[in-house]
């Protein structure tokens, strides 16, 4: 069986990585120039660190976490209003950079992977898929795999116009190199909100400096200058914010998107399927995506390699992931008034919470209830974590 998965991002290459291992002949496209170093910070776990463990990657993935003693807000002046400081011996949960969890998969990824190259169109037919890419060439394939993001060019062709659901806020993240500035925020990730925007930093190795931007915008369209829109927004609100916005990079260092989620009735079509952010994008505020990527790529490989009955996997595949993935959805739509509070009574009220968490005894509680039920349940043959710690 041979499948050509457009997109080699997290969700493509950890499905390639399953299938290879499992006999199957794997090609990855990617759209990009080269391999996407770039993303914000992640807080990895649930069942994507499960799959993680499953794959054998944990020894990488310790060597490039970053440490987080303390999630911190503060106001213009950079002085502290509140926080929390985060409990030792937190299993099964660590901090990382998107890009470097994408890596360390990517460098046990055995499939040739074509850089600078999507799907133009494809064809279907009783033997399989026919794919011409935008590099003129050609694939012939048994399964056609979108993992290729929230803006799915899979997916557009194979289902239509599918309108992601824009949560109302615009989002962006840079780095910078800075060793004043890395040492000042240090191993605490800092943060400012203000009613309709959050900003966010947190140091990272080789005295460089991760920033995260968010904002309450409800028009969808993108800027066409997205640098410009970041200093009109941020570039008055104090802090590290008039410094670090004079250096911001433009794109493609400089990552902008809106902040959306993916709902669809069907991920597959046929021999096309979905997986990763084309089918269940739960957004930045979920925080899950990364990790529901992984499982969800899992679950289709477990499912494609289980029979050989491929209409029959596909239909599996999306029964046992969509639950889930709901209901990380619904918990990332609650979580909005968390993140980016809308008025200032809330940001009020969430700094007397945070002050209440940090009584001993309660920080633990806290931060276990900040988690969507989706690392908990994922439905169907095969419950992801018993699954993978049955191996």
């Amino acid at each position: 069986m041979k499948a050509l998965i457009c997109g080699a991002g997290i969700a493509g290459l950890t499905l390639a990585w399953h299938l290879e291992r499992a006999g199957w002949e794997v090609e990855l496209v990617e759209r990009a120039a080269a391999f996407r170093d770039g993303g914000y910070m992640i807080d990895f776990y649930g069942p994507g660190y499960q799959v993680a463990r499953r794959m054998g990657l944990l020894p990488r993935l310790l060597d490039v976490r970053y440490p987080v003693v303390e999630v911190g807000y503060v106001d213009r002046r950079g002085r502290r209003t509140s926080g929390l400081t985060l409990p030792s011996g937190l299993e099964d949960i660590m901090s990382l950079l998107r890009g470097d969890l994408a890596r360390v998969i990517a460098d046990e990824v055995r499939a040739p992977i074509t850089y600078g190259a999507g799907v133009e169109s494809f064809d279907q037919h009783a033997e399989g898929v026919s794919i011409r890419l935008t590099d003129g060439t050609s694939r012939e394939a048994d399964l056609l795999v979108g993992a290729d993001g929230a803006r799915s060019r899979v997916r557009e062709l194979a289902f239509g116009d599918v309108a992601p659901r824009f949560l109302g806020h615009h989002v962006a993240a840079f780095t910078l190199r800075d060793a004043r500035l890395s040492e000042q925020i240090g191993t605490r990730y800092q943060m400012l909100t203000e009613p309709g925007v959050m900003a966010g930093a947190y140091a990272l190795r080789d005295d460089r400096l991760s920033l995260l931007l968010l904002r309450r915008e409800p028009d969808p369209a993108l800027p066409g200058d997205p640098v410009a829109a970041l200093r009109r927004g941020f570039g008055e609100r104090g802090w590290i914010l008039p410094e670090v916005l004079a250096r911001c990079p433009g794109p493609p260092e400089l990552y902008y998107d809106l902040v959306t989620q993916v709902e669809m009735e069907r991920w597959h079509a046929g021999r096309v399927a979905l997986v990763g952010d084309a089918c269940q994008a739960v957004s930045l505020f979920a925080g899950q995506g990364a990790s529901m990527a992984m499982a969800g790529a899992w679950i289709l490989a477990d499912e494609l390699t289980a029979d050989g009955d491929l209409p029959g996997a596909l239909i599996r595949y999306q029964e046992r992931m969509a639950p889930s993935i709901a209901e990380v959805q619904r918990f990332g739509r609650r979580f909005i008034q968390w993140m980016a509070p809308s008025h200032r009574w809330r940001i009020a009220a969430r700094d007397v919470m945070l002050r209440l968490a940090a009584l001993p005894g309660v920080d633990r509680l806290f931060v276990n209830s900040l988690s969507p039920g989706g690392h908990r349940v994922i439905s169907g043959r095969s419950h992801v974590l018993e699954s993978v710690r049955e191996d």
